[in-house]
């Protein structure tokens, strides 16, 4: 019996969406699953989980308040200063820059996922350690000026880190934008400053908002920024996961933050999302 064009269709969107569908559910929903099982928990007497339901990981979920109160502070101050950056270098790559220039530019901002970012962290350790600026600064009489392992060597490794994550999507929504609304607006006697907050930022709402929210999700769960550049003493909930289910062996008690900052994640996720479709269903700009 020959296989209608309904069914060939079904089997052909199985076959190209069934190895990423049970890729994901082995290693991203067991996963999950299991961390959840272990967030009810008790810990082991040798560490590691035992089997138990109770909520006590996360009525103690405030002993750790410093992690996520370090998280939810600099994780949006590190989303903002990223996207007071990248906001600039995304307007000018696409609305001045010539085509010719424009390649060569956006090349360059994508260069530095070409370097791992422990490479790119370690040289930063460099720079704002001893040897570094503040050895420079010694020689015109400033001395004492401490750098590394403190919030605004973090912050510092956050704008260089995620910069591009920042870039490449407004610069995206800045493309799509029809010049001829600027032109207009410029005919009509709006001074830049008026074209640029009634039209060109509106227009890019939504890269800006799909940014902040890659940016924002991403940075609450770094560890490896705070722990090179904040040694120890700017401490994120990626950091305590590590000491958690690595130095402590307290995987309830690190399943149950998991879970929470999972939680966090969607949270942050579906405000950015609203916002987005908000935007996108209140700023179209149609020309006739």
């Amino acid at each position: 019996m020959p296989l209608t064009l309904a069914t060939k269709r079904r089997l052909v969107t199985a076959a190209l969406v069934g190895p990423a569908s049970i890729w994901l559910f082995v290693f991203l929903v067991l996963p999950f699953i299991a961390i959840i099982v272990f967030a009810f928990g008790e810990r082991a007497p040798e560490g590691g989980y035992q089997a138990a339901f109770t909520f006590a990981q996360f009525a103690n979920l405030g002993s750790r308040a410093a992690a996520f109160v370090n998280t939810l502070i600099l994780a949006p101050i590190g989303a903002a200063a990223c996207l007071l950056v990248a906001y600039p270098v995304a307007y000018y790559l696409a609305v001045k820059a010539s085509p010719q220039r424009r390649l060569l530019l956006v090349s360059l901002v994508v260069v530095p996922f070409w370097t791992s970012l422990l490479v790119r962290t370690y040289a930063w350790m460099y720079l704002l350690g001893a040897r570094g600026i503040p050895h420079l600064l010694e020689l015109f009489g400033i001395e004492n000026v401490r750098l590394i392992n403190t919030p605004g060597a973090v912050l510092l490794g956050i704008i260089y880190g995620y910069l591009p994550l920042m870039i490449m999507p407004i610069y995206v929504s800045l493309e799509k934008l029809d010049h001829r609304l600027l032109e207009a607006s410029a005919d009509l006697g709006a001074k830049p400053v008026s074209t640029f907050l009634g039209i060109t930022l509106p227009l890019s709402l939504p890269g800006v908002m799909t940014g902040v929210a890659l940016v924002t999700i991403l940075l609450l769960g770094e560890y490896l920024i705070p722990q090179l550049l904040g040694g120890g003493k700017v401490f994120f909930i990626g950091n305590a996961l590590v000491d958690l289910f690595l130095q402590s062996r307290n995987w309830p008690f690190g399943s149950a933050i998991a879970v929470t900052l999972v939680a966090v994640v969607v949270v942050v996720l579906l405000v950015a999302m609203r916002i987005a479709w908000r935007v996108a269903g209140t700023r179209q700009v149609d020309l006739v």
